[in-house]
């Protein structure tokens, strides 16, 4: 065993597809490498305590809240793999990512755990195991996930994805940097759900379209992240929002950002998760373009901001 171990991920977001994938049409998942977390696991010789220090809680790990018994769960869970509930240690994770905001949060910080224990225990570690040790603490802290989440945290390429089946890489080579803006509310997953679902029942047919056109949109953007053609990317993102907006999943807090990123500039703007609050994001074509917007949308309500390159170098 090493005196400290070492895991990291980073969030990630919906780049289009959101709850049309609930209806079994696809979605793609990109990873934002530069929104990061990262745990760190140090050993303690001189007791056999396990203390947990973050941003929402500090403390022994019996005693963190309810909110965090996914996380305790999987602790122990690594605890019996190696053997090691008489090893003391103190666990310090240090995170950008919003809780509660579909940035996968929750399952970024199980992947940085898992790796923190391995890296401490020295022993290897691949990718299906990662995954099902991910998925103890995502079973508690969302019930049934699909395993989107941890697949996209842990990875450096985008994730295509059906539900029920297992999620895809896809190749990116598209030359334009993304914003993600926080409108400080959280998003109301279960609300937005139910929303379409009301759609559903009241107006079938057109709606089911917009679930079929959202499908179809996805598809092309799949097919447009490996061209390096991101004015057509903005153009099928700013129709997805158009669909989602008439899906009664999105907000004023979102609109208004959207409206204020394509009125500056914006190739494209879009929510991003579950809606009805949360993030949106916006795509520009330089790096100095999503700078500039990302101080528009802070002066507009935007609590907070991130960027993100979409292709290596293009920082």
């Amino acid at each position: 065993m090493k005196q400290q171990g070492i895991g990291q991920s980073h969030a990630k977001i919906i780049l289009i597809g959101e709850h049309s994938v609930v209806y079994g049409q696809p979605a793609i998942a990109l990873p934002l490498p530069n929104v990061k977390l990262k745990a760190t696991l140090t050993a303690d010789t001189t007791s056999a305590s396990h203390v947990v220090k973050c941003s929402w809680a500090q403390g022994n790990l019996t005693s963190l809240p309810e909110s965090m018994a996914g996380i305790q769960k999987l602790i122990n869970t690594l605890m019996e793999r190696f053997n090691g509930q008489d090893d003391g240690w103190t666990l310090e994770i240090d995170s950008m990512l919003p809780s509660e905001r579909g940035m996968g949060s929750s399952a970024a910080t199980a992947i940085a755990i898992v790796r923190a224990f391995f890296d401490l225990y020295e022993t290897p570690l691949d990718r299906e195991t990662l995954l099902k040790l991910a998925d103890v603490e995502e079973q508690i802290t969302h019930r049934s996930p699909s395993g989107l989440d941890a697949a996209t945290t842990s990875s450096d390429q985008p994730i295509y994805f059906i539900k029920g089946q297992h999620g895809q890489p896809i190749e990116l080579n598209l030359h334009a940097t993304m914003v993600i803006a926080d409108t400080g509310i959280k998003g109301a997953t279960k609300e937005a759900i139910m929303a379409v679902r009301e759609l559903l029942a009241t107006d079938p047919q057109t709606t089911q379209q917009r679930l079929a056109h959202l499908g179809k949109l996805t598809e092309r953007a799949r097919t447009i992240l490996s061209r390096d053609d991101p004015n057509e990317l903005g153009r099928v993102l700013n129709l997805a929002q158009d669909e989602l907006t008439e899906l009664n999943v999105s907000d004023t807090a979102l609109e208004r950002l959207i409206q204020v990123a394509r009125q500056n500039g914006a190739l494209g703007a879009k929510l991003t998760g579950g809606g009805r609050g949360g993030c949106m994001f916006a795509l520009a074509k330089t790096a100095l373009g999503a700078r500039k917007l990302a101080g528009i949308l802070k002066q507009h309500g935007a609590v907070e901001t991130w960027i993100q390159p979409l292709a290596k170098g293009d920082e």
